[in-house]
């Protein structure tokens, strides 16, 4: 392919044209998509029905609390673990638990009890920490700085289609069932198809020394760590002012999930309908997505000013509609719940609490989305950038173990509401300091920052012939 030139580096010339070479940054963050579609993807589509497709969301809540308290562990031991076993191996591991934890849905069906699904949930934390350390590392550090935004739509878009996908599955198996308020085997069965194909894809992805950048470099000089120094740079990750910047937004961006698909979903809507509002809710998070990634990437020529106007547009967008969220709310309560909402029978009463849902989602696509643009904008490296989306997803989910229980535990819905409006309104301004001092205009200079915070690695010279004979290489 040919190569156009780069405005924001006189030295490196950058193809505008993603490759479709297997070694390419587009194919490997579209295959580690397709992974995240068929496990993460299909989990959410589970989880967006409310209770785990039960009527009861006793089990699932506890379930999402050993999840997610196992998941903040191994979120910020992911990044190491990673880098000291590959992809391959460490995505493999954490695909094969999304199985499990359908399955024991499956078994709860005729089994009511929790025990099975809790420590199903709790093996499943441990898998999602390896998946997504490695995931935001491939993510976030192979495509060039000039489209890290784009490529991080390209992953949500392709990973979301699998929250539409699954939300098709129960809406079409239960379509029929009007009165019914748990999802039949076949739903859980499918889910667990996926789910399986998943683990087996990601076998076919390439470790980062072997994936070469559109503009000829390599990802990464590291094939594999070791613990002792992983352990050292996973302890440092919490003195590191630029990750301590985004701790609100990272333990704000899953708790709002057991008030939006528990309180919302799950208490406003029949089964099949709540099927239906899970497809439009991630169709939401792939255009809210492309949205905010064409933005952070090609608003204006600084890369600086694109994090102030991402955050601003996110900012607007998020105080609008969790705004329209308390309207929707003071419609209802726990002592007073609201009579279920068909999409085929209820008529203009459907519109409005279907439109905010849809919103909910386009909200968590672009809060989230910006968050991994700002991580993408601290370093290069896969190795570095490993350790720094683990942390995120260690602290993501400390904060989702919280919002579970707190579900558990019938706190008054306004409350939480207003919990999670405040936690993404916090966010903002931290993010707005981030952009203004560690986010820079000139790549060097953030490559050299980000390398002074870490371990001494670096982007290798370009690779030959742009890439083309790095797939003779040995793993």
């Amino acid at each position: 392919m040919g190569f156009g030139g780069d405005a924001e580096s006189s030295t490196t010339q950058v193809s505008e044209q993603p490759s479709f070479r297997y070694n390419s940054p587009f194919v490997q963050v579209s295959l580690i998509g397709l992974v995240c579609f068929c496990c993460p993807g299909m989990f959410n589509a589970l989880g967006g029905m409310g209770g785990g497709g039960q009527v009861d969301p006793t089990a699932s809540n506890n379930a999402n609390t050993a999840l997610y308290t196992t998941f903040s562990i191994f979120g910020v031991l992911g990044g190491g673990i990673y880098n000291i076993f590959g992809p391959r191996l460490t995505l493999a591991a954490g695909c094969s638990t999304y199985v499990l934890y359908a399955g024991s849905f499956l078994y709860y069906n005729h089994n009511p009890d929790q025990t099975f699904v809790i420590i199903a949930g709790a093996v499943l934390g441990i898998g999602a920490g390896l998946l997504w350390a490695g995931q935001g590392a491939m993510m976030t550090s192979y495509p060039t700085a000039k489209r890290k935004g784009t490529y991080i739509s390209l992953f949500w878009s392709i990973f979301n289609m699998g929250g539409v996908i699954g939300g098709l599955i129960p809406f079409f198996l239960n379509y029929h069932r009007t009165k019914a308020e748990s999802v039949n085997d076949k739903t859980y069965v499918a889910f667990m198809c996926f789910m399986s194909a998943g683990a087996v894809l990601s076998l076919t992805i390439l470790p980062p020394s072997r994936v070469v950048r559109d503009d000829g470099t390599r990802c990464t000089n590291i094939k594999y760590s070791k613990v002792s120094t992983e352990v050292v740079e996973i302890l440092k990750l919490f003195l590191n002012w630029k990750l301590l910047l985004i701790v609100p937004a990272a333990w704000s961006s899953n708790f709002f999930y057991s008030y939006q698909f528990n309180n919302v979903n799950g208490l406003m809507f029949n089964l099949r309908t709540r099927g239906l509002n899970s497809v439009f809710y991630w169709s939401a998070q792939m255009l809210g997505s492309i949205g905010i990634g064409f933005a952070l990437d090609f608003s204006f020529r600084s890369r600086r000013t694109r994090g102030f106007v991402g955050v601003g547009i996110v900012a607007l967008f998020g105080t609008a509609i969790w705004g329209g969220g308390l309207a929707n709310q003071l419609n209802y309560s726990r002592g007073h719940p609201p009579q279920r909402l068909d999409f085929k029978t209820s008529g203009n009463d459907f519109a409005g609490p279907f439109v905010l849902y849809f919103c909910y989602g386009l909200l968590d696509a672009m809060f989230q989305s910006l968050v991994y643009w700002m991580i993408a904008a601290l370093a290069d490296d896969s190795e570095i950038l490993s350790r720094y989306v683990g942390f995120y997803k260690g602290v993501q989910s400390a904060g989702a173990a919280i919002a579970w229980q707190v579900d558990a535990h019938n706190v008054p819905l306004l409350n939480q509401l207003i919990a999670n409006w405040s936690l993404t309104t916090v966010s903002y301004p931290l993010l707005v300091v981030l952009v203004m001092f560690a986010i820079k205009d000139d790549d060097d200079n953030s490559s050299k920052t980000a390398e002074n915070d870490s371990t001494q690695t670096s982007v290798i010279p370009p690779a030959a012939n742009n890439g083309y004979n790095e797939l003779g290489k040995s793993t």
